[in-house]
């Protein structure tokens, strides 16, 4: 885990942003919370990414993959955009 960045977002979909948790080549990966207070993992993809033709039919795939397992330390996702 890292401190944020100058350029980090602050707040992503109602959740606020914390730290970094990583970088990868869909995009960083940040620990935040949810407006309840609950910890969250939030994805923010690369611009250029999500500029991509077909990349959001590639990213609901990976969204429902991500929703179809489930286990005591895997991480539920919560919601996607």
């Amino acid at each position: 885990m890292e401190p944020l960045r100058q350029a980090d977002p602050r707040n992503v979909g109602g959740h606020q942003v914390i730290a970094r948790l990583g970088e990868g080549g869909m995009g960083q990966v940040f620990l935040g919370t949810s407006p309840g207070g609950r910890p969250v993992a939030i994805k923010v993809v690369r611009p250029a990414l999500a500029a991509e033709a077909g990349f959001r039919e590639r990213f609901r795939r990976e969204v429902e993959a991500a929703r179809a397992v489930s286990g005591a330390f895997i991480a539920p996702v919560i919601e996607a955009d």
